[in-house]
């Protein structure tokens, strides 16, 4: 009954957890970007002077899921969409840089291109800033050019490169702003085989259907847990009884 007691107890607890976790994957669906959280479960032993027989059961983030979403053409000068692995790098307010893969973008009234949350995006020299009365054309290689809307719209102004950086996903860590970075802090070099596909947004790989299935074994799991410990207070009771008799 002891061992059954814990084992319910910490398996009920973290099947919360994970709800949680699969609540946040579905509240992100439209987020554009959106990179899928994954949790799984596995047994601590629980260490004492008795027999090793008791374990708890904790929640173990396998961390992100990172494959491609689905590309969604908008047609925005100002859209981008990282193509295959990489990343945009932008700058976070204390001044370290994060990576994201939402690109739609904006820019501000002082002409800086930033993302729709106002965060600059890093080009290969520091922020990128747009002329006045400019339009922008993101080129697949991070390039930003300046175009004239007057009558010399063929005199292009290139003003910066995107910093586009693919570093290794097992060195990344999610941010609570949903921004990740490296998991030593420092800073990646820009890889020059990351591109990107102007007019375009990628969207959120959050599975939908998969999601929704997940959230309805996760709560008949934790009915199961809440059954296991009903019982186990049931045969504490029934035993008390017996021992009363005697």
């Amino acid at each position: 009954m002891d061992r059954l007691v814990y084992t319910a107890m910490t398996g009920a607890k973290h099947i919360l957890e994970q709800q949680a976790t699969t609540s946040h994957n579905l509240a992100n669906v439209t987020t554009t970007g959106f990179r899928a959280q994954l949790d799984s479960f596995r047994a601590v032993p629980v260490k004492s002077d008795g027999l090793p027989t008791r374990a708890f059961v904790v929640d173990a983030t396998v961390g992100t899921d990172f494959s491609t979403g689905a590309m969604q053409i908008t047609g925005r000068e100002l859209d981008v969409a990282v193509q295959g692995k990489g990343w945009l790098v932008v700058e976070k307010p204390d001044g370290s840089e994060a990576f994201t893969r939402h690109g739609s973008l904006k820019v501000s009234e002082n002409g800086i291109l930033q993302t729709q949350n106002g965060l600059n995006l890093v080009g290969d020299g520091g922020p990128i800033t747009v002329p006045p009365d400019m339009a922008v054309a993101i080129a697949k290689d991070g390039t930003v050019s300046a175009i004239p809307s007057g009558p010399k719209p063929n005199a292009v102004q290139v003003i910066g490169r995107l910093k586009l950086v693919n570093p290794p996903e097992e060195n990344l860590v999610r941010g609570d702003d949903n921004l990740f970075k490296t998991k030593d802090g420092t800073t990646v070099d820009a890889d020059a085989a990351v591109g990107v596909s102007g007019g375009m947004l990628e969207n959120s790989n959050v599975n939908v259907v998969e999601s929704m299935v997940n959230m309805i074994n996760l709560a008949r799991s934790f009915d199961l847990q809440m059954k296991l410990l009903q019982n186990a207070e049931n045969n504490a009771n029934k035993a008390g009884q017996i021992l009363s008799l005697s």
